[in-house]
């Protein structure tokens, strides 16, 4: 049975995660098992929910309840359902919802590394990627492009940000992932090793002198690669291309000498494996 309850002030305690929590106060790293995400659209909420992602509530336009989330809602149970006009809404949240819908979700515990490469022969490793726009662009091109997993280093940003959930086009929620390490001691050292272990080779997308290119058949051929790109701007550190078994650059044209990390992981996720072959 729908749980719907129509908001009529601004400083409703139950609307904090929406309208007042910081990203970092939602993931909560004190207590991670009280920490939430926030998802955005029906399209995007609904893949979370056929992930198995658990829905605390939704916040949405009056209009959307019995329109395009009245599916929704009945897939959510009793979570309640906080509505209003879009007029009052664009007042709690400071702008106009995106397609009128968001669900605060709770967060998962991760799983391990060793779960989530067990099946898999094409991972991408993040490496301190702190642009949100680009890694959720980088988890859609995995989706697209047949990449197994996805491995986000310590000092990469959170994939289930807003932003990143919403530039993904929820492929976060289709393509597995985690951490490699907590902390700084466990990358790049430990955690190319721990793949090593796995089975796999490491390819670094690195401007090296020494750099295969990335059509190279040595890459294509290895049974299990893991693909490590590099933060904007610096790229990879020296120790981590250095630890790598391969170092692989996209040839360019009109003297440009890279592509934005995004970009550049399309044309390395098609190129060395997944949707390509």
């Amino acid at each position: 049975m729908s749980n719907i309850i129509e908001i009529t002030h601004l400083d409703a305690p139950e609307l904090a995660a929406y309208v007042r929590l910081t990203e970092a106060q939602l993931r909560n790293r004190l207590h991670p098992e009280a920490g939430l995400f926030i998802a955005e659209s029906p399209k995007v909420i609904g893949y979370a929910l056929d992930a198995g992602y658990e829905p605390v509530s939704l916040l949405m336009e009056r209009r959307h309840i019995a329109g395009k989330a009245a599916a929704l809602i009945e897939r959510v149970g009793d979570a309640p359902v906080y509505t209003a006009d879009s007029a009052l809404l664009e007042r709690l949240t400071g702008y106009p919802l995106t397609r009128g819908v968001l669900c605060a979700m709770r967060r998962p515990a991760l799983p391990t590394v060793e779960a989530v490469c067990r099946d898999a022969r094409r991972v991408a490793v993040l490496e301190g990627i702190v642009d949100t726009t680009n890694v959720g662009a980088i988890f859609r091109s995995a989706a697209a492009l047949g990449i197994d997993a996805v491995l986000l280093t310590p000092t990469c940003c959170d994939a289930l940000n807003r932003r990143v959930v919403r530039v993904s086009m929820g492929t976060v929620f289709q393509v597995p992932w985690t951490r490699i390490g907590a902390g700084s001691e466990d990358w790049p050292a430990a955690g190319l090793a721990a793949l090593s272990a796995l089975g796999f080779k490491s390819v670094a997308m690195a401007l090296t002198d020494d750099a295969l290119s990335i059509s190279d058949p040595a890459l294509a051929a290895e049974d299990r690669l893991a693909i490590v790109l590099g933060t904007e701007g610096d790229g990879l550190a020296h120790e981590t291309i250095a630890r790598c078994d391969y170092a692989a650059r996209i040839p360019m044209a009109h003297g440009v000498d890279s592509l934005n990390v995004a970009a550049a992981s399309a044309v390395a996720f098609y190129a060395l494996g997944g949707a390509g072959k």
